[in-house]
C-alpha cells in the first residue's frame, strides 16, 4: 500500500480530527435487549454482503493510512462472527494502528477472552445492564447473566489493559442498581460506564418517562456516594464519556465512572469517530444512514488512494450534531449500526 500514514490528516467540515473507527464485524447478535432490536430479531443481511476478513483488514489498513489510530470491533455481537480471533489477529498486525478494543455483550467471552487477547485485542467493553439474573433475563430476553460474569473473570485473568463496563440506564428497570454496578466494578478493577438510552430502532418504542439523564443518574448516585470530577481522566481513550470519582459513604474502593450523555450533554462537538458497517458503508454519524459503500468500491477494484479520497469527501458531510433527540428517533436498530 502506497498510502503514506500522517496522523490527523482525515479533517470534517467543522475542522474535527478523526482518529477513531467503529468497525461492526456482523450485524447478527444472539441477546435481544429490549433498546437494541424487538423480541423477534431482526432481517439479517446475507453473508455475501459482509465484508470478508481480508476487505475489513484492507479498508482498516486505508483508515490508519489516513490517520485513524484507534479501532473498535462492534456488531451486533462481534464474539458469533465465526473465526473472530483469526480478525483480531489480522488487525492488530497492521503498522500504526495503535489501540485495538471491542465492544461485546460477554456471553461468549468465557472462552474468547484468552485467544483474543493473545491475539492482539487490548481492550474490552462489556455491556452488564443489571447484576439481578431476573432482570437481565428480561433487558436482554436470554437468562444470561452467570455467562458474562463468568467471562469477566476470564477478561481479567487474560491481562486486558482495560475492561468497561457498559450500562444503559431506563429509569425503573435498572435506575436503581447504579450505586450497586459501581461498587461491583470498583471491587473488580473495571470502569463502570453509564449511558443514556438514544431514540434508535428499538430504543425509541422506550417511553420517554424512562429516559433518565446523566445529570440525573449523577444525582441518584449521590445518594449512596460522593462525587468528584476527575480531572486527570475526563476522556481517556478519546471516546465521548466523561468521567467521575465515586466513593461509597458506607467505605470501600473509588468508582471511576463514565457518564455517556449522548441526549442531555451533548459531546458532538468532540466527535473524532467514523463507523462502517458489516456491510462495508460508510456512516459519518451515529444518527444518519450512510451513502457511501467502501464494500463497492473495493470489489469494484478501485485503488486505495481513490478510496481515501471518497472517505475525505464524505467526512466533508459530516453533520456538526446528531439529528435525533429525546422525542425523534433514528429508524436502523442499534444491532445494525455498531453503537
Amino acid at each position: 500500500m502506497s498510502l503514506e500514514r500522517k496522523p490527523f490528516s482525515l479533517v470534517d467540515l467543522q475542522a474535527r480530527e478523526v482518529h477513531y473507527l467503529r468497525l461492526s464485524v456482523t450485524d447478527r447478535c444472539n441477546y435481544r435487549c429490549t433498546y437494541c432490536m424487538p423480541a423477534e430479531g431482526v432481517d439479517v443481511v446475507p453473508r455475501a454482503e459482509l465484508l470478508t476478513f481480508d476487505e475489513i483488514e484492507h479498508l482498516t489498513r486505508v483508515f490508519v493510512g489516513l490517520g485513524v489510530r484507534k479501532v473498535r470491533m462492534t456488531g451486533g455481537e462481534p464474539m458469533v462472527r465465526r473465526g473472530i480471533t483469526d480478525l483480531v489477529g489480522q488487525l492488530a498486525r497492521i503498522p500504526g494502528l495503535e489501540d485495538l478494543a471491542m465492544t461485546t455483550n460477554g456471553h461468549l467471552l468465557a472462552s474468547l477472552a484468552e485467544p483474543l487477547r493473545a491475539a492482539g485485542l487490548a481492550r474490552l467493553n462489556v455491556s452488564l445492564d443489571t447484576l439481578n439474573p431476573q432482570r437481565f433475563a428480561q433487558i436482554a430476553r436470554r437468562d444470561g447473566l452467570a455467562d458474562v460474569l463468568r467471562g469477566l473473570d476470564a477478561a481479567r485473568a487474560a491481562g486486558f489493559a482495560s475492561i468497561k463496563l457498559n450500562t444503559v440506564v431506563m429509569r425503573g428497570v435498572n435506575d436503581d442498581e447504579l450505586g450497586q454496578l459501581a461498587d461491583f466494578a470498583a471491587e473488580h478493577g473495571f470502569v463502570a460506564r453509564f449511558i443514556e438510552s438514544m431514540p434508535i430502532g428499538a430504543g425509541a418504542s422506550l417511553t420517554p418517562e424512562s429516559f433518565v439523564s446523566a445529570a440525573d443518574m449523577r444525582a441518584r448516585l449521590a445518594q449512596t456516594h460522593e462525587l468528584a470530577q476527575d480531572l486527570l481522566h475526563g476522556h481517556p481513550g478519546g471516546g465521548p464519556a466523561r468521567y467521575w470519582l465515586a466513593r461509597p459513604r458506607s467505605g470501600g474502593p473509588v468508582a471511576r465512572i463514565g457518564f455517556i450523555s449522548a441526549i442531555s450533554e451533548r459531546f458532538c462537538q468532540l466527535c473524532n469517530r467514523v463507523r462502517l458497517s458489516s456491510t462495508g458503508t460508510l456512516r459519518e454519524c451515529l444518527s444518519l444512514a450512510g451513502e457511501l459503500s467502501l464494500r463497492d468500491l473495493l470489489r469494484a477494484g478501485a485503488s486505495d488512494e481513490a478510496i481515501a479520497a471518497a472517505i475525505a469527501t464524505a467526512l466533508n458531510t459530516k453533520v456538526d450534531g446528531h439529528r435525533f433527540d429525546a422525542a425523534v428517533a433514528t429508524p436502523d436498530n442499534m444491532s445494525a449500526i455498531g453503537g
